[in-house]
């Protein structure tokens, strides 16, 4: 089992900037596909942001294009989230997650089922 811990997390004002990094433990990080995920209070969990094994493709959620971007280095068995323009309503716990049995891109937008390996999550807190 891969372990995903999150971190990078922390309370910055509207409009500003964080970088979440994912570190995964295991030697065969360059074969997952990974995502993030968020969790506001009170709300399911929702998709971010995926990106395939050597990082060709990604997706989004049309309510963070253009302001996030995902990237990984296999070198280091990470994955990033660079959050900008961040927003109140960016507000939300984010998690880490791997898709270990993916072996080809998505067709569609992954969904919370297409991951079994999950972090324990970074608290993000945009303030107005």
């Amino acid at each position: 089992q891969v372990q995903l811990v999150e971190s990078g997390g922390g309370l910055v004002q509207a409009g500003g900037s964080l970088r979440l990094s994912c570190a995964a433990s295991g030697r065969t990080f360059s074969s997952y596909a990974m995502g993030w995920f968020r969790q506001a209070p009170g709300k399911e969990r929702e998709f971010v942001a995926a990106i395939t094994w050597t990082g060709t493709r990604t997706y989004y959620a049309d309510s963070v294009k253009g302001r996030f971007t995902i990237s990984r280095d296999n070198a280091k068995n990470t994955v990033y989230l660079q959050m900008s323009s961040l927003k109140p309503e960016d507000t939300a716990v984010y998690y880490c997650a791997a898709d270990r049995t993916r072996t080809v891109p998505w067709s569609a937008i992954p969904k919370h089922s297409d991951f079994g390996s999950w972090g324990q999550g970074t608290q993000v807190t945009v303030s107005s």
